[in-house]
């Protein structure tokens, strides 16, 4: 018989999701792949806010960003870094 699944408990799942998840250098697919299990992980743990870093390049992916963030159940609100966070190149996503 195979082992049963670990159980994911609150304390150790916050452990493994930084404030931060860096899509710099991926295609949008990709990209948007990981943002959306970096989000659910960051709600089920309870994180008040997260930094996603999508960098300047043509501004694709973070136009893919923000639109997926717009549509994401779960989100209080999203804005822009501030000059030392990263400026336009990062989006900070503050949680209900």
């Amino acid at each position: 018989p195979e082992p049963a699944a670990p159980r994911l408990h609150r304390a150790a799942a916050s452990e493994r999701v930084g404030l931060e998840l860096d899509l710099r250098g991926l295609r949008v697919d990709e990209g948007l792949e990981r943002l959306d299990a970096y989000l659910d992980q960051a709600v089920l743990t309870g994180m008040p806010w997260v930094r996603v870093i999508h960098g300047h390049g043509t501004g694709a992916m973070k136009a893919a960003v923000r639109d997926t963030l717009r549509q994401h159940r779960g989100i209080v609100r999203s804005r822009p870094g501030e000059k030392g966070e990263g400026g336009d190149g990062v989006t900070v996503v503050y949680f209900e």
